[in-house]
């Protein structure tokens, strides 16, 4: 009996997927959002021809985001900027990117998973550790939203410039219901 029992409930589990996550630590990223006192940005217009997120089908494609104009200090992260002031960098960018993915869905609790992010580091010459300034952002969407939801495929690359000197840039699509 017990073995039919834990046989109904894997199905359950692979049937309801990411609903069954959210019922078994009964939080949403909403909630987690208040419980660890985390506030987003207000949602901020695109400031050239495009938009923040185009939604196809279950999917919705965030544009690039940096950690935003009043962010300090810019410049190459290895040279201007440590590793945690990279870091740093990404988890403001992923402030911002939840914003917009709010805006967009009208509640972080409709993402079902986050995909894929391609984090940009703007790298001094012979700077190799973007991957650990990405993490910056990355450990944000598994706080907000959990392992199952936040944790994501991922690229974490240099580059020899981004916008405005920024330090880093980050864009991700996410599963969404």
């Amino acid at each position: 009996m017990r073995i039919i029992l834990n046989m109904l409930c894997s199905v359950l589990a692979v049937a309801l997927g990411s609903s069954l996550v959210l019922a078994q630590d009964g939080q949403g990223a909403e909630t987690r959002l208040k419980t660890k006192n985390i506030t987003l940005p207000p949602e901020a217009a695109p400031i050239a021809n495009y938009v923040n997120a185009v939604r196809v089908g279950n999917l919705l494609f965030l544009a690039g985001n940096t950690s935003g104009p009043q962010w300090q200090p810019n410049g190459k992260v290895g040279k201007d900027l440590t590793v945690e002031q990279g870091r740093a960098a990404a988890r403001q960018a992923g402030l911002i990117m939840l914003a917009k993915v709010r805006g967009a869905l009208g509640s972080l609790d409709r993402v079902k998973r986050i995909v894929k992010v391609l984090g940009m580091v703007n790298s001094a010459d012979g700077f190799g550790d973007q991957p650990a300034v990405i993490n910056g952002f990355s450990d944000l969407m598994v706080e907000v939203f959990g392992e199952t939801v936040g944790k994501h495929a991922r690229s974490a690359v240099g580059m020899a410039g981004l916008p405005g000197n920024a330090p880093v840039e980050v864009e991700m699509i996410i599963e969404v219901e």
